[in-house]
């Protein structure tokens, strides 16, 4: 395995994205892998592939966890970036469902200006202009960008900044909704994206973040979550600091399902006419109670993390052992992270299957596994699938009823790994 190595393209970073302060604790540190999504062609498999650090820190003041090393965004959102949130059918529905309860909820009006940080191919805007309103997009992905103007979604390839939003203000007007979808997690230079977000928004105006929620990685020991692209893992009680540092007042927070388990934050400019309701303290309080707010908790959680290495470490080889031959279904950047830290790339599995057409044909990074299309479970009939898109176990297994009732087997690694009954 390759030795990470900082470099003009890697910085480690010595103080807390959220509050700015030095206490700042080593928690958990994984192997370091290439960028998570930077999956390959077959005249691009000779290339040389650089690693980067994966350690992750512990605020001591506002209590926030965060990557300590910082990879160019440049190299990690490349052009040809190849997750597209419109082709997957359960997250397309939930952002549909989204739509229609901000618009519901908040009396959005026809002609309103809907924006979206991180828009990504346009899935979720489209249901805000179904609803009349408004929409434009900002996403640095430029494929992606190009794909959805062209699609009737008007989107900027940019990364979106202050100075950025003080142009799209006079451009375009104040914003009245500003949206992110698992955005937030991304931006090493949040302090400057909630400046603008405050600048662009009319005074009336709402903010709505999606980001995964701690709580849910913690207690399910979903540790692959942690890749390059997410320098930040968000939890109520810093955000709501946060918010306040940048003249917005939080006001409202709930669980939601996407990504295994995310937070919905709702905010609004401080002073604003809306009052905070009692879901963002209840929150805060299981956080505490719960333990996110020690470090101690973490140095347990990086313990569990290798607990389960083992665990699933010794089904994998245990079947091979046996003569049975093992696929993966789902090739989402966190698979970069599982696969390498638990050494389970080459000679374990013989191909990954996934239902995105932009990786398939591609190869996965560091091992080098073919990424092919779900017919391949059918063609190939491998006696075990290990699910790696663990998110959508459920409608995976469903989806593939077929695969099962000809023998197969699906294993699934977190939070205990197991093969299902």
């Amino acid at each position: 395995m390759a030795t990470a190595a900082l470099s003009d393209d890697c910085r480690e970073r010595s103080t807390c994205r959220m509050c700015d302060s030095a206490r700042l604790d080593r928690v958990i540190e994984l192997t370091p892998t290439p960028p998570g999504n930077n999956f390959l062609r077959s005249d691009e498999l000779t290339d040389p592939e650089p690693v980067y650090p994966i350690v992750v820190n512990f605020c001591g003041d506002c209590y926030h966890l965060q990557l300590g090393h910082v990879v160019k965004p440049s190299i990690l959102f490349r052009k040809n970036y190849s997750y597209a949130s419109g082709t997957s059918p359960v997250f397309v529905k939930h952002l549909g469902d989204y739509a229609r309860d901000m618009v519901t909820r908040f009396g959005l009006q026809p002609n309103s200006l809907v924006a979206d940080i991180g828009s990504n191919d346009g899935t979720c805007l489209r249901f805000f202009k179904e609803a009349g309103c408004r929409v434009l997009g900002i996403d640095p992905a430029s494929d992606l960008a190009h794909q959805a103007t062209a699609e009737g979604i008007e989107t900027l390839a940019e990364f979106f900044d202050a100075p950025c939003a003080r142009k799209l203000r006079e451009q375009y007007g104040p914003a009245s909704f500003i949206t992110s979808h698992n955005a937030c997690a991304h931006i090493d230079d949040l302090g400057s994206v909630m400046e603008g977000i405050h600048h662009w928004l009319a005074d009336d105006g709402l903010v709505g973040i999606e980001v995964g929620y701690l709580l849910d990685v913690y207690q399910n020991v979903w540790f692959d979550t942690i890749y390059h692209e997410h320098v930040d893992f968000h939890s109520v009680a810093p955000f709501d600091k946060f918010f306040s540092r940048h003249g917005l007042e939080l006001i409202a927070a709930e669980r939601v399902a996407p990504q295994g388990g995310s937070i919905r934050l709702i905010a609004q400019k401080a002073g604003g006419k809306r009052t905070r309701d009692t879901s963002v303290d209840a929150l805060i309080a299981l956080e505490r109670e719960a333990g996110l707010q020690d470090a101690k908790s973490f140095h347990a959680f990086n313990a569990r993390i290798n607990d389960v290495k083992r665990e699933l470490s010794t089904i994998v080889r245990g079947l091979k052992a046996q003569g049975k031959t093992i696929a993966a279904f789902g090739a989402p950047t966190k698979s970069t992270t599982l696969l390498t830290h638990f050494e389970l790339g080459e000679g374990i599995l013989d191909f990954i299957v996934d239902d995105s057409p932009l990786k398939q044909g591609m190869f996965s990074p560091l091992f080098h596994i073919p990424i092919l299309p779900a017919a391949a479970i059918y063609e190939r009939k491998p006696d075990y699938l290990l699910l790696l898109a663990w998110n959508f176990a459920e409608p995976i297994m469903k989806n593939h009823a077929r695969y099962r009732e000809a023998g197969g087997r699906f294993i699934l690694p977190m939070p205990s790994a197991r093969v299902a009954e």
